[in-house]
């Protein structure tokens, strides 16, 4: 097994090599301190099973990075490495390709189990991500948008404008698939949504959710 593992600190690469030779006793690693050097790295290193990419090392450009490894190496799944949580980053990057995020303060052993969801052909998104905090509320909307659903109490006022907007697209009975489609997301974004938006309106499924939108003077 290959793995390249990118990141601008030494002691993190080093850090990071006892965990990956649990994934496999013969694992080689190769290194890169910047995105220019991960690139040219990747480039001149054949079979690599795994990438490992600090979010914030010089030459990320943002995202900019991300998209551009993923759009070179699609069959290789590309995991951001992050000491900064921040549940639209995590979003960002599943929709912009990243196979996974891994926030380094989490434990070695969670972040070995990640990375073997991540191998077999899952994606992993930290559980936090499915908590959304108060700074988390200014979602701006894309494309159409819920906002005309003016509830100033009740469970839709408790609702972000992005989770407003997919609720719209659940009560016309779109599917999960159909929604990011339309809105340009990864479904499994789509499903962390969803899930907040169960939890505020304390609904158990879709269609109590529905009904409890509509029954709230939903006007979509």
């Amino acid at each position: 097994m290959k793995i390249l593992v990118a990141d601008d600190h030494n002691l993190v690469r080093e850090g990071l090599k006892p965990f990956l030779e649990e994934l496999d006793p013969n694992v080689e690693t190769v290194e890169a301190a910047s995105f220019d050097e991960a690139f040219l790295v990747a480039q001149n290193t054949a079979g690599l099973d795994l990438i490992l990419m600090d979010l914030k090392m010089p030459g990320m450009n943002g995202f900019d990075g991300l998209v551009k490894m993923c759009e070179t190496y699609t069959s290789v799944p590309i995991v951001i490495l992050s000491g900064h949580f921040n549940r639209h980053d995590v979003l960002e990057a599943v929709e912009r390709g990243a196979a996974g995020y891994v926030p380094k303060t989490i434990s070695g052993s969670a972040m070995v189990n990640a990375l073997r969801l991540v191998l077999s052909g899952e994606k992993y998104i930290p559980s936090a991500a499915f908590q959304e905090t108060p700074e988390d509320n200014d979602d701006s909307p894309i494309g159409r948008s819920a906002a005309s659903t003016d509830m100033t109490d009740g469970p839709l006022s408790r609702l972000s404008e992005r989770e407003k907007e997919i609720l719209g697209h659940l009560i016309e009975g779109n599917t999960n698939k159909e929604i990011a489609r339309k809105l340009g997301l990864q479904e499994i974004t789509v499903k962390v949504h969803l899930r907040n938006i169960y939890r505020k309106m304390d609904a158990a499924n879709r269609a109590q959710a529905v009904r409890i939108a509509l029954q709230n003077g939903w006007q979509g």
